[in-house]
């Protein structure tokens, strides 16, 4: 058992897959199934080497952050009902919180790299967490966006040379995958809330940041994996049933994801 645990497949894509959708099974009724994204990403986190947070590297700190964020967004949904501002101050926020996450990379700079590549981490995880977080109320187009977000990052993050934020990122889209396919097997939307899209949006901009950061990934797989939350809102007939919304969008959002991971295997060839 602990030799299959230890496999990178099974922690990128089954171990978390089976948590999420647990998760969300089991509290959804509750208005907290939006937990699962949170919780299929850190049952890998925990199976690929333990939480731990020293020494505070600019990994762990995402990992913080990605705590953070379900503490946030759970909080938000049961006390109060989020606003427009509401996703705006939440992606200035973690946009603003991006430079602590990599402060000791960017101070390693010559004072112009740093504040061009600050400047514009922040911008992008501002972007992704914000336009994320406006989808809380449809979590079909949620699920899709963190489905493709997760593993469009995490499949550029291992064509980036970085094998750790790889098995992350695909983690993430396959808890995001399993919030979505209960909502099809159940044929109807469960609550995404705050708690499941600002996490997904969180997690999955700072993994790319950080593949940037720490790696090689390039500023065209950013932009394109910042176009999933706007490919999550093409228009898909409401008479459709769940099952067939989820498939339509997710296919929109997954050309994004897979844009940006081809874009950076072309890095890779070219270099």
């Amino acid at each position: 058992m602990d030799a299959w645990l230890a496999d990178p497949m099974v922690q990128a894509s089954l171990a978390p897959f089976l948590a999420a959708f647990l998760t969300a099974l089991i509290l959804f009724k509750l208005r907290l199934g939006g937990l699962a994204a949170a919780a299929g990403f850190y049952t890998t986190v925990y199976l690929a080497g333990g939480l731990a947070f020293t020494p505070l590297t600019a990994t762990r700190k995402v990992l913080l952050l990605g705590l953070v964020a379900p503490a946030i967004g759970a909080l938000a949904d049961l006390a109060f009902r989020p606003r427009r501002t509401t996703e705006v101050v939440l992606g200035v926020l973690f946009g603003a919180a991006s430079a602590w996450v990599f402060w000791s990379v960017l101070a390693q700079k010559a004072p112009a790299q740093a504040a061009l590549a600050g400047v514009g981490i922040a911008l992008f995880v501002a972007w992704t967490c914000g336009f994320m977080a406006s989808l809380e109320r449809d979590s079909v187009r949620a699920g899709a966006a963190g489905l493709a977000l997760g593993l469009g990052a995490g499949v550029s993050a291992v064509m980036a040379a970085s094998a750790v934020l790889g098995i992350y990122g695909m983690a993430l889209g396959s808890a995001c995958g399993a919030f979505l396919l209960l909502q099809m097997l159940l044929g109807r939307r469960i609550d995404a809330g705050l708690a499941f899209a600002l996490t997904a949006g969180v997690i999955a901009a700072l993994l790319a940041g950080a593949a940037m950061m720490l790696a090689s990934l390039g500023w065209i797989e950013l932009a394109l994996l910042a176009l999933v939350p706007l490919a999550a809102r093409i228009p898909v007939p409401p008479r459709w049933p769940v099952w067939a919304q989820a498939l339509a969008l997710s296919a929109c959002t997954l050309a994004c994801g897979a844009a940006a991971a081809g874009a950076a295997w072309l890095a890779t060839r070219s270099g």
